[in-house]
C-alpha cells in the first residue's frame, strides 16, 4: 500500500480497555520521528466492546490505522471490509488499516511478530513446545508454532473447557496439541521452547522448577519485567524472549502497514520502549 501522501496530519491510535498501560503510543511515535513523519499522530483511547462500533463509524479520512488490544480483537471483525488469512485463522485482529478509499482491512501482526521475535533469538525451529495458558494470546502462539514447531505442543491449562478449546485450535491450525492440567505445569519447563501467555504473577510459583539446562522461554509479559520465571530462567543460562520483543516486532509490522514505509525502525522503537519501561 503506498504511503498516504495525499493526507496530512494522519492519525492512528490503540484502542482497548484498560489502555492506560499501553506502550503502543511510545513505539509508534518513535517510528514516526525516525521516519520523518512529523505530521502523523498516534493516540490511545479507552474503548470497550459496546463503544467500538460508534468509534469506528466516526473515523474520517485523516485516519490511517488502529491497533486493537483486549477486549476488541474479535469485536472489531464484523466492522471490517476484509480480514487477512492470518487474522482469520485465530479469529483475532490487532491491526486495522484504514485505506483512503474508505475500506477497513484487518490483520494480525501478533503471529508474525512472535515468529520474528523468536528468530531474532536464533529460534528457527523447535522439536516440541509447551504453552502455559489458554487465552487469546495462546491461540496466536499456536498459530506461530504451526510455522516453527515440528512436533507436538502441550498446553497447560486450568480447566477441561480450556483444554478442549486449545485442542480445537490445534485441529484448525494443523498443530498436534496435547493438553495437561495446571497442576503439572512445572513439566512444561522441560520443553525446548516454552511460551508463557498467562497474566502477571501466574507463573511465579514455577520459578523454583526451572531445569538445570533450560531451553528457550518466550514470556509475553513486559511489565513487570523480568517476571520471576524469566529471572530464574536467565539465571540458569536459558534463552529469553520477552514481551517487549513481541510488542516491538508486531508494532514494526503495524507501522509498515499503516504508513506504507517498507522498513520501520525496529532499533529506535525498541529503545523508546525500554526507556519508557525504565521510567515506570
Amino acid at each position: 500500500m503506498p504511503i498516504r501522501t495525499s493526507a496530512t496530519g494522519c492519525r492512528a491510535a490503540v484502542l482497548g480497555s484498560p489502555i492506560a498501560h499501553s506502550l503502543s503510543p511510545v513505539l509508534h511515535r518513535a517510528a514516526y520521528a525516525e521516519l520523518g513523519l512529523d505530521d502523523w499522530s498516534y493516540e490511545r483511547f479507552e474503548i470497550d466492546e459496546a463503544a467500538l462500533p460508534g468509534f469506528v463509524a466516526e473515523l474520517d479520512g485523516s485516519w490511517a490505522g488502529l491497533s486493537l488490544t483486549m477486549p476488541l480483537k474479535r469485536a472489531i471483525i464484523p466492522l471490517l471490509d476484509e480480514v487477512s488469512e492470518t487474522a482469520a485463522s485465530v479469529e483475532a485482529v490487532n491491526t486495522v488499516v484504514l485505506r483512503e478509499d474508505g475500506r477497513r482491512i484487518g490483520d494480525n501482526t501478533d503471529i508474525p511478530g512472535m515468529i520474528a521475535a523468536l528468530r531474532e533469538r536464533g529460534v528457527e525451529k523447535a522439536e516440541s513446545a509447551a504453552i502455559l495458558g489458554a487465552g487469546a494470546t495462546a491461540s496466536s502462539a499456536l498459530a506461530a508454532l504451526a510455522r516453527v514447531c515440528a512436533g507436538p505442543v502441550t498446553a497447560y491449562v486450568r480447566s477441561e473447557a480450556r483444554a478442549a478449546e486449545m485442542r480445537g485450535w490445534g485441529e484448525r491450525l494443523g498443530v498436534d496439541v496435547r493438553t495437561a492440567g495446571w497442576d503439572d505445569a512445572a513439566r512444561a519447563l522441560e520443553a525446548p521452547l516454552v511460551i508463557a501467555t498467562t497474566p502477571a504473577g501466574t507463573t511465579d510459583a514455577l520459578a523454583a522448577s526451572v531445569p538445570a539446562r533450560p531451553g528457550t522461554l518466550f514470556d509475553v509479559l513486559y511489565d513487570p519485567w523480568p517476571t520471576a520465571l524469566a529471572a530464574a530462567w536467565s539465571d540458569r543460562g536459558g534463552e529469553i524472549v520477552g514481551g517487549l520483543d513481541l510488542l516491538v516486532h508486531q508494532a514494526v509490522l503495524q507501522v509498515e502497514q499503516m504508513t506504507g514505509v517498507p522498513r520501520a525502525p525496529l532499533a529506535a522503537m525498541r529503545a523508546a520502549g525500554e526507556a519508557a519501561l525504565a521510567a515506570r
